[in-house]
């Protein structure tokens, strides 16, 4: 959640910034605010900066329309250091008053938060007791307050002899250096970027917790939530470590930790350029994204295979004995992920024979799961930053659990402290509901189970290379489905008006069921729920009435211990009671016909590979019924693109 910009350089800053918070607005806000360390034209060349801040609550246009009242030659159009930040409230209503950047009581230092400051409230209780007088509601502003009085610290040791003398030749060092020392006392999680009008050319930003990458350029630097707001300006980025504090100035970068230790992050080139977070004539974003999946899906599975025919992750801090040695598999994800999850678990124990079990993120840790060195801990997170999801990694790291990331972003946080990664290259997914992370989080899946079962011998090359083969025909299959949509959007139009929606499935297609229900929850907020399709008779059935839509996921009628005819009498149920139903079925299949008041067919596929095309229908629909009832697609209301917060 939020947005967070910074940038020092030669270029006016606020037009860099407004457009890095444009291109973060998909991770959900309430307000957006700038602040710009500047000089009017007219102004003597001895005076000092000025700090200038503005912020509107709503969206992203309300700041811009505010910002086009201000005289091109005043100090924020001109300024060439500043940050910007979109927020989502948590601490205080989403206001003028409440939103970022919050300034210091000398109104010379101005800071901006992601995350949750745990121990504001004695921190708050110490400066109102010292004097302070808070004009928002927020968590933020105690460390604005704060940050102020660390930097008179430091300047009065300095004064006094006793500061380090390193600090005495940088104003810059210096707000490093108070930034340090106010890091260290605060709790929870955050990502901090603050400038100083006495600190000229430079932001200072830190980290725990909660992302912050920095992008290099000749001549000017940038500090960002996320690499996609400087991405139109350079391509070269820094991974900033947990507990660390990052100083940019036009022409340097400097990483301490929180207590002073020099330290280098990690430097990686970013392989996508602007044109991939753009929305390329599509009407939303997510409509590009469910477009680009068969591309998506292809780059997942590019060069997973070695020279000698074993199949690679992308990193791994893995030994072969320690995967052979694993005997159970927790599978740890929340929402869309969680899903993904669910249809691994399938795959993993039919490939690998190990016992895996799926857990919601956010309740993992809190029921105390039995772990130890033998267990494996696959966490799933497009962001690499889920907040739920981190939490309970390091809690099975604590337990001495071997940790394996399916992740979509580099450079965060959940695949630097995890044993193996495996990156799903599914490219910028800007809108809120996960569409092609999905996709590509099912392959990764898949991958994982496979990679287990090879080193574990269960599998030989050529049985692992037999299932891969399957899986490059996938890209194809889900390009066949979407070529077939035209009837699924006019379908979706007819069902706009309807109350809830209900979908049924069995084996893998029970989590495409619930992936289907959560996207319509999202995009239309319709009530809609996903069940087992052998349940119905457990208690569900008592909510079908006439019309009621129904959405059933067939699997194939061919293969050992098949449930289609399970699948098909459990349509045959609801149809019965009135229910209208939507059936997804492979093609050719005609047993299903009869009992199907709107039929939408896919590609034949294996039975554990089905989610790859009997999903994209799903997603189409929610997205349709969401526009046709006046919606925005890409922003649901109440979401963020990653929850940064447990």
């Amino acid at each position: 959640m939020c947005g967070i910009v910074g940038y020092v350089g030669a270029r006016p800053a606020l037009g860099i910034i407004v457009e890095g918070l444009r291109r973060l607005e998909y991770r959900g806000y309430d307000s957006a605010g700038v602040a710009v360390l500047g000089k009017d034209s007219g102004a003597s060349p001895d005076e000092g900066l000025d700090l200038i801040t503005v912020k509107r609550a709503g969206k992203l246009g309300n700041l811009e329309q505010e910002l086009a009242a201000q005289a091109p030659e005043s100090a924020i159009n001109t300024g060439t250091t500043g940050i910007g930040h979109t927020r989502w409230a948590t601490h205080g209503s989403p206001t003028d008053r409440n939103a970022h950047p919050h300034r210091s009581r000398n109104g010379r230092l101005a800071i901006i938060h992601n995350g949750i400051i745990e121990n504001f409230a004695a921190l708050r209780a110490e400066l109102e007791a010292a004097g302070v007088e808070f004009v928002s509601e927020t968590d933020t502003e105690c460390a604005a307050h704060l940050l102020e009085q660390e930097l008179a610290n430091v300047r009065a040791e300095l004064a006094a002899g006793t500061a380090p003398a390193a600090l005495a030749d940088s104003r810059a060092e210096q707000l490093a250096e108070a930034m340090r020392r106010m890091c260290r006392r605060l709790e929870g999680a955050f990502t901090l970027l603050a400038v100083d009008a006495d600190t000229p050319d430079a932001v200072v930003g830190a980290r725990r917790n909660s992302p912050l990458v920095v992008g290099r350029s000749e001549g000017e630097n940038f500090l960002a939530s996320d690499v996609s707001a400087f991405i139109a300006h350079t391509r070269e980025a820094i991974e900033l470590g947990q507990d660390q504090v990052v100083l940019i100035t036009p022409h340097a970068v400097h990483i301490t930790t929180f207590d002073g230790t020099p330290t280098e992050g990690k430097q990686f080139h970013i392989d996508w350029d602007a044109a991939a977070a753009e929305k390329g004539g599509f009407d939303y974003f997510m409509l590009k994204e469910i477009a680009e999946q068969p591309r998506a899906v292809a780059d997942t599975l590019r060069g997973r295979l070695s020279p000698t025919g074993e199949l690679m992750m992308d990193e791994t801090r893995l030994t072969e004995a320690e995967l052979r040695s694993v005997d159970k598999v927790f599978i740890v994800a929340c929402g869309t992920a969680y899903h993904a999850g669910l249809v691994a678990k399938y795959a993993i124990e039919h490939w690998t024979r190990l016992p895996c079990e799926v857990e919601l993120a956010s309740e993992f840790r809190y029921r105390d799961p039995v772990l130890d060195s033998s267990t494996l801990v696959v966490a799933i997170s497009q962001s690499g930053e889920t907040m739920d999801t981190l939490m309970a990694l390091r809690h099975a790291r604590a337990q001495k659990a071997r940790v394996l990331a399916i992740c979509n972003t580099h450079g965060s946080s959940i695949p630097r402290e995890s044993d193996a990664v495996l990156y799903t290259h599914a490219g910028p997914e800007i809108a809120v509901a996960s569409t092609k992370a999905f996709l590509t989080q099912l392959v990764a899946c898949y991958l994982v189970g496979l990679y287990l079962a090879q080193a574990r011998g269960v599998k030989f090359a050529d049985e692992v290379r037999a299932v891969l083969d399957q899986l490059q025909q996938m890209p194809g299959a889900v390009d066949q489905v979407l070529e077939t949509m035209d009837a699924v959007r006019a379908l979706a139009r007819d069902l706009a008006s309807s109350r809830s929606v209900l979908f049924i499935g069995r084996h893998v297609g029970y989590p495409v069921a619930l992936e289907g229900a959560l996207k319509l929850k999202e995009l239309a907020y319709m009530h809609a729920e996903g069940f087992a399709a052998g349940e119905l008779k457990h208690g569900p059935i008592a909510l079908i009435e006439q019309g009621t839509p129904v959405v059933c996921i067939v699997p194939s009628p061919v293969g050992k211990d098949s449930l289609h005819d399970k699948v098909v009498s459990n349509i045959q149920e609801v149809r019965a009671r009135g229910a209208r139903t939507i059936v997804i079925a492979e093609v050719g299949d005609t047993s299903v016909r009869p009992y199907a008041d709107h039929l939408i067919e896919v590609p034949a596929t294996p039975t554990l590979l089905a989610p790859l095309v009997t999903t994209v229908p799903l997603q189409v629909l929610a997205c349709e019924i969401a526009t046709a009832r006046g919606h925005d697609v890409d922003q649901p209301r109440n979401l963020a693109k990653s929850v940064t917060v447990e």
